[in-house]
């Protein structure tokens, strides 16, 4: 059993199995809303359950997708593409991240002049 949350606690979650690799955002959007960019393990819906949610609030980030946060500490916690029969996870919330390797870097073109990509990955301008 997997199982995560945000930093406080009044959202948590257990998935019965996740991707075996993170992808790694550096669009403006996950740059903005996590304060750098996003690391993200992907969960089947059907196996994925919220175990508290009295802090989760959701925001429709485009015509496309929401993002989850907590509105009690902040924390960015989920992404879900409409449609989509799975969740993106913040994977600095999972409780163990050991066996996650890093898998891809999207949205490249779209990263902070502040920072080098990192070479753990591949790299994909748009996605």
């Amino acid at each position: 059993m997997i199982t995560g949350q945000c930093e406080c606690g009044a959202v948590a979650y257990e998935a019965d199995k996740i991707s075996e690799t993170a992808s790694f955002c550096h669009c403006t959007q996950c740059r903005r809303t996590s304060g750098h960019y996003w690391s993200a393990v992907m969960a089947p819906l059907d196996g994925f359950r919220l175990t508290q949610e009295r802090g989760l609030a959701w925001y429709a980030s485009s015509d496309w997708a929401k993002r989850g946060f907590c509105n009690a500490c902040g924390s960015s916690l989920f992404y879900q593409l409409k449609g989509e029969d799975a969740i993106n996870i913040a994977a600095g919330t999972l409780d163990d991240s050991s066996g996650v390797k890093p898998g891809k870097h999207i949205f490249c073109k779209d990263r902070g002049l502040y920072y080098d990509l990192p070479n753990d990955a591949p790299h994909i301008e748009k996605y």
